[in-house]
């Protein structure tokens, strides 16, 4: 089988133990039997949508993404790669109930968000939270927090999610 995955993704493919694929922006332009693609990415071949923007969702997709390259890595095995990421590790299937109301601009930082266990309003917040990429679209002026999209931090999902948990952090 002839994997292609995107740039995003290829940690995960990597991590999982798969050795053979290409690395394509735009899956569709190479010849694959599957493509590996972050969940909102669309394509025309056979695809495995998957998530890495919480801790869970790295987790899941490793697990997912092993599985399917028939080297399925047991729970352990997926929780070593997280030794290194402290604030991944906190929030790896954490519970946590925090006062902080906080509004929020995008569908990719409400998973982190729910994850911190923040509470999600649209009225009598605390902070309006808001990807990089929606700046000149918020119309709040006070107690805006800016967060990385994927295009602006690293392409490992684990020091990415470590520096979004980080910024909102801050807030608690």
């Amino acid at each position: 089988m002839k994997i292609v995955t995107t740039p995003m993704c290829e940690e995960i493919v990597k991590l999982a133990g798969i050795t053979d694929y290409v690395v394509n922006k735009f899956p569709d332009k190479k010849d694959g039997d599957l493509a590996i693609l972050l969940s909102e990415s669309k394509v025309n071949m056979n695809s495995l949508s998957i998530k890495i923007n919480t801790s869970t969702q790295i987790f899941e997709s490793i697990k997912q993404v092993s599985a399917l390259a028939g080297n399925e890595l047991s729970d352990e095995e997926i929780l070593e790669f997280f030794d290194d990421y402290e604030l991944c590790k906190k929030y790896l299937n954490a519970d946590f109930n925090r006062n902080v109301n906080v509004k929020v601009y995008s569908e990719f930082l409400k998973n982190l968000i729910l994850d911190m266990g923040f509470n999600i309003v649209s009225d009598d917040y605390d902070y309006v939270i808001y990807p990089d990429y929606l700046n000149d679209k918020v119309k709040e002026t006070e107690n805006l927090v800016e967060i990385p999209s994927h295009n602006s931090v690293s392409k490992n999902p684990f020091e990415k999610a470590e520096l979004r948990y980080g910024i909102l952090e801050n807030l608690i």
